[in-house]
């Protein structure tokens, strides 16, 4: 995707040159040359340097050559009034993933199309993909390489995980295989096929720049993080390591243009099978909750809970009669473990328990009053609305609270949504550098509920030299660490 540089390598007096050659854009506009980078060469017999681990750059055509028949062409009609879901700002990272044709006329509004791509699973012609691809089409036609087209049907679309399956009406299809999810480490070689801007069956390089990202809105997809080159069109197509194993599904972009800007990410294969076989059993996807809201904990929150570094998910609510509540989780509780599997950070949480069938005793490692333990939890259906993880900006505090509070009488606390009694009125301090805001009701500290002004002030006195002060903000619970000195 995005403007186009060939890579030759020359071995002039011993000297191996990295050349980027000069080419013009698609739009025809001159691209920025890129310096040479020089490396010199060993002796014939030369030990290679202390630490040095490689030694040459892949060729990745055989790689191409095998598995690029396996990867296909999606072009989509949109359905009315839905093609302008992903063009507009602030929408999918693939901003420009829907191309709008000119309307020929006032009484006469054409169909908006898109372009993305897939990969064959099978031979008889199941095909993955993303979801946001194909999941408000109309229409969706499938092209091959050898130029076979096909219409597909849409099987099942999992908006949550953004992967979708398609079938089309073919046999002895050359199928993708699937790569090892635990062997993967930031660092390998990657390559990227697509069609980014409907240039079909076009190869990028990169490497896996990290694993289990997490980003924004996405809380149950532990991205694998590229710099391989993916742009609009490139959206569903695959991700190879260099076994020729397709490893992830490319999805989505960090970018403030709608184009590359050197960090991609691709939904785990493991994650995209599992989603695969649910919506061809079901036709969709069923996933757990336990009805608890969670947050990042940081240094200071990991200080005032007693846990001798920051890891888990921090508990900043819980849903009544919810399995979480039913199980005697508490906010201020601090999630360390789900049947084993240790959680390092809040974002490891919903994945982890999306991941259980609905119905399933989990056994979730708490730590609850400066004390581990273990509660029994049954999960229940992920409706359509899932659990939020609060997101903790504090900075570094210091200095006395600095709140005025005042409560709350009945017919505010029925206007306001909340059960709490006490209202911030002014903060000033340490209070307002950690992120407090007048307005906000206070439910407790480190993990009591505080209901009067005295109470607030003898659980701030017994807390010490730091507060993680239980707050309500419109509809969201968050703790936020407060240094009280």
């Amino acid at each position: 995707m995005g403007s186009i540089r060939t890579w030759s390598l020359a071995a002039v007096a011993g000297v191996l040159v990295l050349v980027v050659a000069h080419q013009r854009s698609v739009a025809g506009a001159p691209e920025p040359m890129v310096a040479a980078a020089t490396a010199t060469a060993l002796a014939p017999g030369a030990a290679a340097p202390h630490g040095a681990r490689v030694t040459g750059l892949p060729d990745f055509s055989d790689l191409v050559a095998e598995n690029g028949a396996s990867v296909v062409n999606i072009s989509v009609v949109v359905k009315p009034g839905k093609g302008g879901s992903d063009g507009e700002e602030g929408g999918d990272p693939l901003s420009q993933f829907f191309h709008h044709p000119p309307v020929p006329g006032p009484d006469h509004t054409p169909p908006a199309h898109g372009i993305g791509s897939g990969f064959i699973i099978s031979s008889d012609g199941y095909i993955l993909t993303n979801a946001h691809v194909v999941a408000d089409a109309a229409a969706v036609t499938v092209k091959l390489t050898d130029r076979r087209e096909y219409t597909a049907r849409v099987v099942g679309v999992d908006r949550h995980s953004d992967v979708a399956l398609i079938k089309i009406p073919a046999t002895g299809l050359p199928a993708v295989h699937f790569g090892d999810l635990s062997k993967i480490r930031p660092g390998q070689w990657v390559i990227a096929i697509g069609s980014p801007f409907g240039y079909e069956n076009s190869v990028t390089a990169g490497v896996i720049s990290g694993t289990a990202r997490t980003l924004p809105d996405e809380n149950y997809v532990p991205f694998i993080q590229t710099d391989a080159a993916v742009n609009p069109g490139n959206s569903g197509g695959p991700l190879f390591n260099l076994d020729g194993e397709v490893i992830g599904i490319n999805s989505q972009i960090y970018s403030r243009t709608g184009g590359y800007m050197g960090m991609s990410f691709a939904i785990p294969i493991d994650l995209a099978l599992n989603v695969k076989d649910q919506l061809l059993r079901n036709g969709k996807v069923a996933r757990s909750r336990i009805g608890v809201a969670v947050q990042e904990v940081n240094q200071q929150l990991a200080q005032t809970f007693g846990l001798s570094r920051p890891h888990g998910a921090l508990v900043s609510a819980v849903e009544p009669k919810s399995p979480g509540e039913r199980s005697g989780m508490k906010p201020g509780d601090v999630i360390t473990s789900v049947n084993g599997r240790e959680i390092e950070h809040s974002s490891d949480l919903p994945t982890v328990i999306a991941s259980l069938p609905p119905g399933t005793d989990a056994k979730i490692g708490v730590w609850h009053d400066h004390h581990a333990t273990e509660l029994n939890v049954h999960t229940v259906l992920l409706e359509d609305e899932p659990a939020q993880v609060s997101k903790n900006d504090t900075g570094d505090d210091g200095g006395k609270l600095g709140l005025a509070v005042r409560p709350l009488d009945p017919d505010e606390q029925h206007e306001l949504h909340t059960r709490g009694h006490l209202v911030i009125e002014d903060v000033t301090g340490p209070a307002l550098a950690a992120g407090v805001l007048a307005g906000d009701v206070v439910l407790g500290v480190n993990g009591t509920a505080v209901n009067t002004i005295a109470e607030l002030k003898r659980e701030v006195a017994r807390a010490g030299h730091s507060v993680a002060l239980l707050i309500q903000r419109e509809d969201a619970q968050i703790y936020l660490p407060v240094d009280i000195g």
